[in-house]
């Protein structure tokens, strides 16, 4: 068992939606530096628990910790500020500015508490923010793109960008809603290095996915849910070989 400090606490959380119970009694620590998978069977309730450690939902009961901080009952910029930065299944960038433009509006929106898309050209590429975005699109492979507009870009190479919109605000916790949701295979591995890279640099991830092959490439730790109750935790070899696991999910999947 690690002993590494916990950034993530969970604490029986349980969210209903018109009577119907979405979460029912989470509980869950993610530590320093860990990669943790969730993973569970569509309707498991594994989105209702993102969105209610990022603010975007209340919890009905319980409550969402970060390094001691009760993040619960505040707003999702206010906990991006605290340090969680998140990154959704479908890529949110701003299309109309540049590669670079995006990178440099995410060091400022986290500066600032903010995005003000309308700011961002009045600061000089040259600044260090420009230089701080463009050493950072430059080791994750955009480096060919800084001035390119972002909207342009393909499916993989707009993942791979809001990753470095997402690095560059140094979290303390990066979650991750199925990042690698209608990748080719390429572009998916691709995305797995990447993560690697943020892994091997101590980033602590926590990661909802369908695909398999990236949650056994990358986690420490598996999370299962499954009618939105958690039905095992442990290693991935353990999970892998867990009657219910399989029973309500794995059996379906390619693993």
């Amino acid at each position: 068992m690690s002993t590494s400090p916990i950034v993530l606490h969970i604490d029986n959380v349980s969210k209903t939606f018109a009577g119907l119970l979405a979460l029912s009694n989470v509980n869950l620590d993610i530590r320093e530096g860990e990669t943790h998978a969730i993973i569970g069977p569509n309707g498991a309730g594994k989105s209702t628990l993102l969105n209610v450690c990022i603010g975007g939902l209340e919890p009905s009961r319980g409550k969402v910790l970060l390094a001691g901080t009760e993040l619960t009952g505040r707003r999702p910029h206010e906990i991006n500020q605290l340090g969680v930065a998140r990154v959704f299944q479908t890529p949110e960038i701003f299309g109309d500015l540049t590669v670079i433009e995006n990178v440099m509006m995410a060091i400022l929106s986290h500066r600032d508490g903010a995005f003000r898309p309308r700011f961002v050209t009045r600061f000089d590429q040259q600044s260090d923010i420009g230089r701080t975005a463009g050493a950072a699109l430059e080791k994750l492979g955009l480096g060919d793109h800084l001035h390119h507009i972002a909207g342009a870009l393909s499916r993989g190479d707009k993942r791979r960008l809001e990753l470095v919109m997402s690095v560059v605000q140094e979290p303390k916790l990066l979650l991750l809603d199925e990042p690698t949701a209608g990748m080719a295979r390429a572009d998916t591995n691709a995305t797995i290095e990447i993560l690697r890279q943020f892994k091997d640099a101590g980033m602590t991830i926590v990661i909802i996915e369908h695909d398999m092959h990236v949650v056994f490439s990358l986690a420490d730790r598996i999370t299962v849910l499954a009618g939105g109750r958690v039905i095992a935790q442990g290693l991935p070899e353990d999970i892998k070989g867990n009657p219910k696991v399989v029973e309500a999910y794995l059996g379906e999947e390619q693993v």
